[in-house]
């Protein structure tokens, strides 16, 4: 037998070799798992996204009480989705998600579709999303390839090619769906769910980006990188993120009664229709909002940093406790910083970005 015959061999024995390793192995106690429920399904992978499994959890149970159907989380405002999701951060993802579910709801009776294809259709549903919801729910025979699945295909194919180039991230999609479990539809529809999960908690844990446990896994005996002793080379991916760094003042103004004022975002941008304390490029622009007389109650807090996507905000907080009977709602209202005054116990309830969440809850 040659290599590349053996290595055929070996390849064709990965999928089933993951099903058995998952049904022993894998993830069996998240609360999304377990289920072949497609809202609880989408509900996860979207929430997944860019954030810590440990982090989603409280938030998917919280969720599903509150809309324990996609029906309920089409039913409610945006402003209540943004509420419930604050302190999750990529706002965008709660947009989609509430608009997602208003399609499922107006275009398919409340029902998922059931293939892929379709699925991406919708708002916010990539072709990772979309394979998840279908293959884990509907036994589709079809690929993920977020992060982690990413890193074992790369590994055990020892696909070297730059991931930074499209063209070689649907090379590797080709074959990532190449390696999925064969069979007849029922053999789909018992293995792709266990093949799908898999692979996710392979990546999840054994197949870790800096110290991979080669000598537990399952599937080492055909993994290329094993074999060459270069399973941190991979996978290729040259180009990197380019970060940039920003400075916001904002200004907490706060009524003897406790309400403090607030502003909408607009859309697009940064944490778009979120309520958030007027933000400024720098302190002057604060001091020339503030009349002069109330100057001198102005309180600087402790500069700290807010890490997002491709950028690093340096917040400068602003306090400022109105004496009795001071009106500032006109200049306040200025320019972008159109707002309304919101008492306390509304706070919690609020879209608010995770720095002014800090400013106004300490969470």
């Amino acid at each position: 037998m040659t290599g590349q015959a053996l290595r055929d061999l070996q390849l064709a024995k990965f999928a089933s070799t993951l099903v058995a390793w998952q049904k022993l192995y894998g993830r069996h106690d998240l609360p999304w798992q377990n289920t072949r429920d497609p809202y609880k399904v989408w509900l996860s992978e979207i929430m997944l996204q860019q954030t810590q499994v440990a982090t989603v959890k409280a938030y998917f149970v919280r969720f599903l009480n509150t809309y324990p159907t996609v029906v309920d989380l089409a039913a409610a405002s945006l402003d209540e989705v943004l509420g419930l999701w604050s302190g999750l951060g990529y706002y965008s993802r709660a947009r989609n998600l509430h608009l997602c579910a208003q399609k499922i709801q107006s275009a398919f009776s409340g029902q998922f579709p059931q293939d892929a294809a379709t699925l991406q259709t919708l708002p916010g549903i990539g072709p990772s999303t979309a394979a998840a919801i279908a293959s884990l729910c509907y036994g589709e025979r079809v690929a993920i390839l977020d992060g982690n699945v990413k890193r074992v295909l790369t590994r055990v194919l020892g696909f070297e090619a730059d991931l930074s180039a499209a063209n070689n991230v649907r090379e590797l999609m080709y074959l990532a769906n190449a390696v999925l479990p064969t069979g007849t539809t029922q053999q789909l529809w018992n293995d792709m769910p266990h093949y799908t999960q898999g692979i996710m908690d392979m990546g999840a844990s054994l197949c870790s980006t800096r110290q991979p446990q080669c000598e537990v896994c399952p599937v080492s005996t055909m993994c290329v990188a094993h074999a060459q002793g270069r399973q941190i080379d991979y996978p290729v991916k040259t180009r990197k993120l380019i970060r940039s760094s920003e400075s916001l003042w904002m200004l907490l103004v706060k009524r003897v009664d406790g309400a403090v004022f607030l502003t909408q975002r607009p859309a697009p941008g940064v944490w778009a229709g979120l309520y958030c304390l007027p933000s400024f490029g720098n302190y002057d622009d604060v001091l020339e909002l503030v009349p002069t007389e109330l100057r001198e109650i102005l309180i600087e807090g402790v500069v700290f940093k807010h890490v997002l996507t491709h950028k690093d905000l340096h917040i400068h907080p602003v306090y400022m406790s109105l004496p009795a009977k001071t009106q500032l709602l006109e200049q306040l209202n200025r320019g972008k910083n159109q707002g309304r005054w919101v008492e306390s116990g509304e706070w919690p309830k609020l879209g608010l970005p995770a720095p002014v969440r800090n400013m106004l809850l300490g969470t």
